[in-house]
């Protein structure tokens, strides 16, 4: 949606802050290599964290923003495992510019996980649900250890190793672009494309979406997927999710190989609202699994 690819942007404006990560809340107005100023708060965690000196860096679905209070509950369980970084994506919440809808999105996780870095985290898992769900996989594709991930697509980006993820979580995903067959995405795609349904979306859902469509189609979630490797990669989605039925799931899991684990999750709807406490504690512990 928008009128270059976010792939033609190759230069980021974050820096190391600090080797020892800080031990209060921060929050921080990040600037992405496009230059859009995102809203981002840095929570330390539990005493102790990771013992690899983790950090979860949380992307929110469609409409959501760093403090709607279920993406508030999904950090307040992640903390008890590791630091915690929240960011709204442009277009929500205090955060600038318009939303691209998981195109240029990827700039703004790819700031919040190079300050993380920056912040003196050695070890970052990415953690997105629905769109962000998607972002998390095409970042950790293009920011990834596989050279030849730059060469797909969008083979302009530069892999940069501050922002780059150890391990990758994808919740309620879709596998594929444009998909309109349930109901609510057809209503999404009528807040997206239509003049009308972005006006109801900017001063109902306080979430400003741009008018451009996407120009070149980015990368998507299921060619994203193959990329991923050799990063562990966790998907996992709700048999009871109206938005993207269970093909899109396996899809992405038939596309990692060997490589991912799925998780199907009896009775779960969609995103954050319908990840359980408990879901979460199994992929905070996944995450810990993962650092070794």
């Amino acid at each position: 949606m928008s009128s270059d690819s976010a792939g033609h942007v190759a230069r980021s404006t974050i820096v190391p802050e600090s080797e020892t990560p800080p031990r209060t809340r921060v929050r921080r107005f990040l600037t992405t290599a496009d230059g859009v100023a995102i809203d981002a708060v840095y929570e330390p965690g539990a005493a102790g964290g990771h013992g690899s000196g983790g950090v979860f860096v949380i992307a929110h679905g469609f409409t959501g923003d760093l403090g709607r209070p279920h993406v508030r509950r999904v950090a307040r369980t992640l903390a008890r495992y590791g630091a915690v970084v929240t960011f709204s994506f442009r277009g929500h919440g205090a955060s600038g510019g318009r939303s691209t809808v998981g195109d240029r999105e990827v700039l703004d996780l790819a700031a919040a996980v190079a300050w993380a870095r920056g912040l003196g985290h050695a070890r970052v898992t990415t953690v997105g649900f629905s769109m962000g769900g998607s972002v998390v996989l095409r970042h950790a594709a293009l920011y990834g250890a596989r050279s030849d991930a730059r060469e797909v697509r969008e083979d302009a980006w530069e892999v940069r190793e501050e922002a780059r993820t150890d391990a990758v979580v994808s919740v309620s995903a879709p596998a594929r672009w444009y998909y309109r067959g349930t109901a609510p995405m057809r209503r999404l795609h009528w807040l997206v494309m239509r003049p009308e349904g972005r006006l109801l979306s900017r001063y109902g859902l306080r979430t400003r979406i741009h008018h451009r469509d996407w120009d070149p189609v980015p990368l998507s979630p299921v060619e994203a997927v193959p990329l991923i490797t050799p990063t562990p990669l966790l998907i996992v989605h709700g048999d009871r999710d109206a938005y993207f039925p269970l093909d899109h799931p396996r899809m992405l899991a038939t596309a990692s190989g060997d490589h991912g684990e799925l998780w199907l999750e009896p009775g779960m709807g969609h995103a954050e609202n319908a990840a359980a406490d408990e879901l979460l504690h199994r992929i905070a512990r996944w995450s810990v699994d993962q650092a070794g």
